[in-house]
């Protein structure tokens, strides 16, 4: 008998924060929730890891730092 298990991470963008970034020093970050979820036989059960990035606007740059869940009260749509 087979079993096939793993983890999948999926994206979902909360939306824009004003925070600079450290690289380029642009002002506008895209705010990110990362979940990743137990999959057993293709099939996600349950969340494993939930992590909040946010990723610099800058095409050039695309930097990911660290962030925390209180900083989506920054968020400005």
């Amino acid at each position: 008998m087979f079993v096939i298990f793993g983890f999948r991470t999926t994206v979902f963008p909360l939306g824009w924060v004003t925070m600079a970034c450290h690289v380029c020093g642009q002002g506008r970050m895209a705010l990110l929730r990362e979940v990743t979820k137990f999959s057993l036989f293709f099939v996600p059960l349950f969340p494993v890891r939930t992590k909040y990035v946010a990723e610099c606007g800058n095409p050039m740059c695309r930097t990911r730092r660290p962030a925390s869940k209180s900083d989506s009260r920054l968020i400005t749509h």
